[in-house]
């Protein structure tokens, strides 16, 4: 499952159900299938470095399919060091660029890899489904750190301030490598065989998939500062309008593709609809409270138009959320947390006094009744700038003289062979 490492069992029949609960939304993640590097990269390269590539990925496969992918320490540390030997193949002067077909799958298919299973011969495809995999390995580990392991079954959830800001570094960590995805990786992939990437991989849905992630950074940033006694009216506003902005620039990187309306992606789509509606009902209900110091009788009016707008997208982001659990795969409404669980409570209730209180004023002023616009602001939270490691010491020139020479030696051998062939 893609979605959720925390997973709720239902008993009663004979077999477990089992439906997973979302708090950071995971897309479906891939993970590498059995390749013959050897058999591709046998006299092209150092055999010690072919050895080793092939060893480590097969690592990786091992684990993951082991694991479903929970073993989060050990497959970062199996994949950076893979990268360090795999971008020798992205060498232009080595020529091994289009060598090797790389296989991946989703690991959402388990054994069944016929279904979403991707093979690519171009080796920066698969340098963009590593650190694609890294990402998502982030997203998991966030996703871990903001559910408890002790499921209570309240409808009101608690999380340690120093779990937050956990999941928030986890987030800058994920969009860092998304980033680089895009910027450092794709560029280097010829439009032909981009257009035939699965649909994880495309550039928009790399880049929704980054927004998205500093938009739910930025609602637990949201929720430490409503938690926060300290923390000013317009500082709790600009984080709720800068959430919103992210969530609505994700929303356009995905809306007119045509894969959205199929499996994983129409979920993916209800994720962002929702957190969209949510952070938008938090922008107008912080800004009316922005409005209403106001000592004029307008400003009242338009505070009250922000709450009431506030309360009723407040009810749309709950059926939102509620399609969201129920588009397959099925996953579980996560109890209220943060800032939401402020808002729940909050945005109903002032919307309902200011309305008692400013009544009169609304009658008086319809024509201002118009939705005041949000407040604009520039976004703040960047991501961690990610570089690829260290090219492996194996891909030193002198031994790929020594491995230059030997295939010489080998070509010419074979030429003899030939020629003592032709004489007998």
């Amino acid at each position: 499952m893609g979605c959720a490492t925390s997973v709720y069992a239902a008993v009663g029949t004979k077999k477990k159900l089992t439906v997973p609960e979302v708090v950071v939304f995971v897309p479906s993640t891939r993970i590498p299938a059995q390749s013959d590097l050897q058999k591709r990269l046998r006299g092209r390269i150092p055999k010690d470095v072919a050895d080793r590539l092939s060893s480590l990925r097969n690592q990786i496969v091992f684990v993951a399919e082991d694991t479903d992918g929970s073993a989060i320490p050990e497959l970062r540390r199996g994949l950076e060091e893979y990268l360090s030997h795999l971008i020798g193949l992205t060498n232009k002067e080595y020529g091994l660029e289009g060598l090797v077909e790389f296989k991946w799958r989703s690991l959402d298919d388990g054994k069944h890899q016929d279904a979403s299973s991707s093979c690519v011969a171009n080796s920066w495809f698969e340098v963009l489904s590593v650190v694609h995999m890294l990402a998502m390995l982030a997203l998991s580990e966030a996703d871990t750190v903001m559910i408890p392991k002790d499921h209570s079954g309240s409808s009101i959830r608690t999380v340690s301030s120093d779990c937050k800001r956990e999941a928030v570094d986890l987030l800058l960590k994920a969009t860092g490598y998304l980033e680089f995805c895009v910027r450092e990786v794709l560029v280097h992939i010829p439009p032909e065989i981009k257009k035939n990437f699965p649909n994880d991989l495309q550039d928009g849905v790399l880049e929704a998939i980054s927004f998205q992630t500093l938009g739910q950074g930025t609602e637990i940033q949201l929720g430490l500062a409503v938690d926060c006694q300290k923390a000013t009216l317009s500082v709790k506003r600009r984080l709720a309008c800068e959430q919103l902005s992210y969530f609505s620039q994700a929303y356009h990187c995905l809306s007119g593709r045509d894969h959205i309306n199929n499996g994983y992606a129409k979920k993916h789509m209800w994720f962002i609809k929702w957190k969209f509606l949510e952070s938008k009902a938090a922008a107008y209900y912080f800004h009316g409270l922005m409005v209403d110091k106001g000592n004029e009788p307008s400003c009242h009016v338009k505070a009250v138009c922000c709450f009431l707008a506030a309360e009723e997208i407040l009810s749309e982001s709950k059926k939102a959320c509620l399609t969201f659990c129920l588009a397959a795969p099925v996953t579980r409404d996560a109890p209220l947390w943060g800032a939401m669980k402020h808002f729940h409570q909050k945005i109903p209730e002032v919307a309902a006094r200011k309305s008692q209180m400013y009544g009169y004023l609304l009658e008086q002023e319809k024509v201002l009744q118009a939705l005041p616009d949000l407040p604009e602001f520039q976004l703040s939270l960047r991501p961690d700038d990610y570089q690829l490691p260290e090219i492996d010491p194996a891909w030193e020139s002198e031994k790929w003289e020594t491995q230059s020479q030997s295939l010489k030696e080998h070509l010419n051998d074979s030429d003899d062979d030939g020629d003592e062939s032709e004489t007998k």
